[in-house]
């Protein structure tokens, strides 16, 4: 691959997707990763943002993105219209999440989900020893200007995924500058799992 990906997620969610595969991708932000999907894997590629400004970078790079909010439903898309929705450190940022999970599991066929993880344990430290909001490279703002309306671990999106009988397919632990393989609820800053309905097995 001719292309240097920056990331270490979109590095990860790069593996994952098949050439030519059908992907939306939620909350896309100005759209890097789905470029690079849409150029190195000919992938047939759609977003979904809020932002405007966010919008308008992606036109300039040639993406079909729509403005939209994802918390309302996905009730334009039928059911298994994509092979892959993309929900990349967007998950915590909606109200809604059960809502926008199943919508997502709806309209794709594999689900996959990246988040910060708030366990992590400089996070955990600067808590206990602080007594004030975690600030690490994954969760980077301040209590009173962070977009995230909700901070989860690991654990607690596995238990989520068990609770909702969602099955898990894979799970990708991410550290600073490789993989985490031990204990990633405490070491691992970033997750990116990919997740399918149970009704789909």
């Amino acid at each position: 691959m001719e292309t240097r990906i920056k990331r270490m997620d979109h590095e990860i969610i790069y593996g994952i997707v098949e050439p030519g595969s059908r992907v939306l991708d939620l909350g896309c932000g100005e759209g890097d990763l789905l470029y690079l999907l849409a150029k190195e894997k000919n992938v047939k590629a759609q977003g979904v943002e809020l932002d405007e400004s966010a919008i308008y970078k992606c036109v300039e790079k040639g993406l079909s993105v729509f403005h939209g909010d994802i918390d309302s439903g996905l009730k334009d898309y039928p059911d298994k219209s994509f092979d892959y929705v993309i929900l990349n450190q967007s998950m915590q940022e909606v109200k809604k999440v059960d809502f926008v999970i199943e919508e997502a599991l709806r309209v794709g066929s594999r689900v996959i989900v990246g988040f910060p993880n708030f366990a992590y344990w400089r996070a955990r430290m600067r808590l206990f020893f602080k007594g004030k909001t975690p600030v690490t490279r994954s969760l980077p703002y301040r209590w009173y200007n962070t977009p995230n309306l909700h901070f989860l671990s690991i654990s607690d999106f596995k238990g989520f995924c068990r609770e909702k009988g969602i099955a898990i397919e894979a799970e990708h632990y991410l550290g600073k500058r490789s993989r985490v393989r031990l204990l990633p609820n405490l070491f691992a800053l970033n997750a990116v799992f990919v997740v399918t309905s149970d009704s789909k097995n």
